[in-house]
């Protein structure tokens, strides 16, 4: 059974995959004025204002509500349609990805691409000691564990990279222990080559705590 379900949910990765690569294609022919009507006013089928989670500046709020602005547009539409096929379980999200059509999923995205990240690429000090984990890790990784460091990935300053790895050095400490969590359960993709599922499983509640700690600090120090 257990096998059955692995099967089942690589194939849903896979039709996943296929079904929004037409819509990455589409994002670059939609204005973001036609997301920010919606992330102003809500969906065409009753789906709330986005503002009223996310922030009048996709600035987030609090554990729950991350913030948007400045992600990569590709990176954005992947999760709303994970969110929406289910491959992302979230009760807040899933039913409002849902009620917005495939065009809206992609012009949500693409307008909170628009809108300037707050995030500075500023690197930190490569770390000389592990007095300081959150520095360790970040920098440094922990590679006995089998953790890159996050800025291998997430790039300096947690600036994100690409499509596929985000800016994180805003998040909050609760809201990136809710998606390690998330990680291990099973309850959210896991990214390319499995790469976050697998981090996650070596990752402690502390470890997040000084990552969330060590990147506030930095972004905060110039």
């Amino acid at each position: 059974m257990s096998g059955i379900s692995i099967c089942t949910h690589g194939l849903a990765a896979m039709l996943l995959a296929a079904a929004t690569m037409e819509a990455y294609a589409q994002a670059a022919s939609s204005p973001p004025q036609r997301g920010a009507q919606i992330a102003q006013s809500g969906g065409q089928q009753g789906v709330p204002a986005c503002v009223s989670c996310h922030g009048a500046q996709g600035e987030g709020n609090g554990d729950i509500y991350p913030p948007l602005a400045g992600q990569p547009a590709a990176y954005l539409q992947r999760q709303l349609e994970a969110f929406a096929s289910n491959l992302r379980k979230n009760p807040q999200m899933a039913p409002i990805a849902k009620g917005l059509t495939e065009q809206e999923r992609v012009d949500v995205a693409v307008f909170y691409a628009s809108l300037p990240s707050p995030v500075r690429p500023v690197q930190g000090p490569l770390p000389t000691s592990k007095d300081s984990n959150g520095a360790w890790l970040a920098e440094r990784g922990r590679w006995e564990d089998g953790i890159p460091a996050c800025s291998k990935c997430h790039g300096p300053g947690g600036v994100g990279v690409g499509n596929d790895f985000p800016a994180i050095a805003h998040l909050s400490e609760g809201y990136m222990n809710a998606q390690v969590k998330a990680w291990n359960a099973g309850s959210r993709d896991a990214g390319p080559l499995g790469l976050m599922g697998s981090v996650a499983k070596k990752l402690t509640a502390q470890d997040v705590a000084d990552v969330a700690a060590y990147y506030r600090a930095l972004q905060q120090s110039q």
